[in-house]
């Protein structure tokens, strides 16, 4: 059995044991738990374990590496033996204490680590919160047990008990357990150390014991209130960011440094710890504990049920890709990997507000077709890609219009969008290419005339709103730099594919060419005019649209290209999403 089939089969223990707290903490009047914190801390932990599907490999393959090349004392018999199996968990749980103890004193450790501290609630479902980069520098940790001879097989078992023990403590309904809280790891102890206390600060450590938090002088006792998250505070729940934002941070600071020592040291020091100049220049505010609030955006009761729902839809999605991921290739498991965190990353989106439920569906159901055609799954592909841009239908027919220019230009959008419905069905045909293409021109005519009215038309509401753009006109191509750039890659195109293509498809691709670089050139040109983020994601939209159509092309006219269908539809349906969600926007968005 696969360690990631391990983990499917404790996921209901996990989930019935997170059930038994809620149902106990409500009963008690001390609720520990919230719907968007929970959702948000299990979806880490499950993208946790999808890219441990490819990560884990690092880890074992250099451990075995080091122990098949130095290993003192490779003695299966005796590390087969029950003081061996003792030895050995004492081992890891040392090796895990230092571990551990770094990830909070070196800030690239910390950068990973950082997302097991993030809840601002403290209960089970807070020890499933994982890190999904953890794997990439904690095998060093181990390196040790490799080279004294524990065995893989056993440091791999050794290691799932470790963490298997972690779950229970992360509770607050378990009171200080008296002679227990002073050897081993406890809820009382592990309370502290999720705290951002002053006293609690990078305090208690240990995995199963505690001793060695006292032995090494890290330890400190429950006494005050916890409280939880960290001390520069995420809000957000979006699984995605929560794995960067320390990195990202770091990226900075060493990108606006000027000394070159410094941007090496920033990835070293303790975290928290900025370059002189770059403190001063871009200074943050000090850690109030005064000044802590919760992260809670308001979502409607509706909204949380959808949540809900989704996320039990998710997991299970989950728990099949991990039960039968170790024996995919690699190239499968990513295309999988990448439609359940596109699914992951818009479940927190809604919970937060960002985007609303049928966003989260258009999302989800893009990245279902794209892998089901990545993959050959035509029945499933058959199903969802049409589904899709109805979803995108729906969703522009469900905004709210104010004026009847308004709903002009949503009707162009929805003209484009069934356009496309129309060559998406058409393309799914052997033999209907040409129809196909035909459908898809007019849904680039569409778009352009839709960007050339709405120049004027968010100009007048920006002028509505004291925000009016000075010159704009409802003009075509009002760039001329993205009009001949434009039109200078479709002829680069159209050259590349020339000699593959019929003397049917000539007229009728040049066309095509033609027709969706003038789209592109409008977005863009208007973007420029704009310069407001609607008009810029419409304009980024149209380029992943010439960038989806090359795609097509050349793998179709010049030379086959590996995973085209993923590349081809994931382009695609970015561009569809963007232009969908931000061409009438400015009245929502702008």
């Amino acid at each position: 059995m696969t360690p990631s089939q391990i983990i499917v089969l404790a996921t209901p223990v996990f989930l019935l044991l997170i059930a038994f707290e809620f149902a106990w903490g409500y009963a008690k009047g001390r609720n520990t738990y919230r719907l968007n914190d929970a959702i948000n801390s299990i979806s880490l932990g499950a993208l946790s374990q999808l890219s441990a599907v490819f990560t884990r490999l690092l880890q074992i393959g250099i451990y075995s590496a080091i122990y098949a090349g130095v290993a003192l004392y490779p003695n299966p018999e005796f590390w087969n033996t029950w003081y061996g199996w003792l030895l050995a968990l004492l081992f890891y749980d040392l090796c895990y204490y230092w571990l551990h103890r770094m990830g909070h004193e070196v800030a690239v450790l910390w950068a990973a680590h950082v997302v097991h501290h993030q809840s601002q609630d403290y209960n089970l479902s807070t020890a499933l919160r994982q890190p999904a980069t953890y794997e990439l520098l904690r095998w060093i940790f181990y390196v040790p047990m490799a080279v004294a001879g524990v065995p893989p097989l056993t440091f791999a078992v050794v290691a799932l008990i470790d963490l298997l023990y972690q779950f229970w403590v992360h509770t607050e309904h378990v009171p200080r357990l008296g002679w227990f809280d002073r050897w081993f790891c406890s809820p009382s102890n592990h309370r502290v150390h999720h705290a951002v206390n002053d006293p609690y600060l990078d305090k208690n450590y240990g995995g199963i014991l505690i001793i060695w938090d006292r032995l090494f002088g890290t330890f400190t006792e429950e006494r005050e209130k916890c409280v939880y998250g960290t001390r520069g505070a995420l809000n957000s729940w979006d699984p995605l960011w929560a794995n960067v934002e320390v990195y990202w941070a770091l990226l900075k600071d060493s990108w606006h440094t000027r000394l070159w020592r410094d941007k090496l040291r920033v990835w070293f020091k303790p975290p928290g710890w900025r370059p002189a100049d770059v403190a001063q220049r871009f200074p943050k505010p000090a850690f109030e504990m005064a000044q802590v609030k919760r992260f809670h955006p308001l979502v409607s009761r509706a909204v949380l049920w959808f949540s809900g729902a989704q996320f039990a839809l998710l997991l299970a999605g989950v728990s099949v890709f991990l039960w039968f991921a170790d024996p995919l290739p690699l190239a499968q498991a990513a295309v999988w990997l990448a439609a359940l965190m596109a699914a992951l990353w818009a479940l927190g989106a809604v919970l937060q507000g960002r985007i609303n439920v049928l966003e989260v569906l258009l999302i989800e159901s893009a990245a279902l077709a794209t892998a089901s055609s990545a993959m050959g799954l035509p029945d499933l592909h058959h199903i969802f890609k049409p589904l899709t841009i109805m979803i995108a239908i729906a969703f522009v027919a469900s905004s709210q219009r104010t004026t009847r220019a308004e709903g002009r230009l949503d009707a162009l959008l929805m003209a484009a969008l069934a356009a496309s419905l129309a060559g998406d069905v058409l393309l799914m045909f052997p033999g209907y290419f040409l129809p196909g293409l035909v459908a898809f021109l007019l849904a680039h005519l569409c778009y352009l005339v839709l960007f050339k009215l709405g120049t004027a038309q968010l100009q007048s509401l920006g002028a509505g709103t004291g925000r009016e753009v000075a010159g704009v006109r409802s003009v075509w191509f009002p760039s001329r730099r993205a009009l001949y750039g434009t039109l200078g890659v479709g002829a680069a195109m159209l050259a590349y594919l020339w000699h593959g293509l019929g003397p049917v498809l000539r007229p009728a691709v040049a066309a095509y060419v033609v027709v969706i670089a003038l789209m592109a050139a409008q977005a863009i040109g208007r973007a420029t005019l704009l310069r407001n983020q609607a008009a810029v994601m419409v304009a980024v939209g149209a380029g992943f649209f010439m960038l989806s159509d090359a795609l097509l092309a050349i793998d179709r006219f010049a030379q086959p290209l590996p995973l085209a269908p993923l590349w081809v539809l994931s382009s695609y349906y970015f561009a569809q999403i963007l232009i969908a969600t931000y061409a009438c926007s400015a009245r929502a968005r702008g």
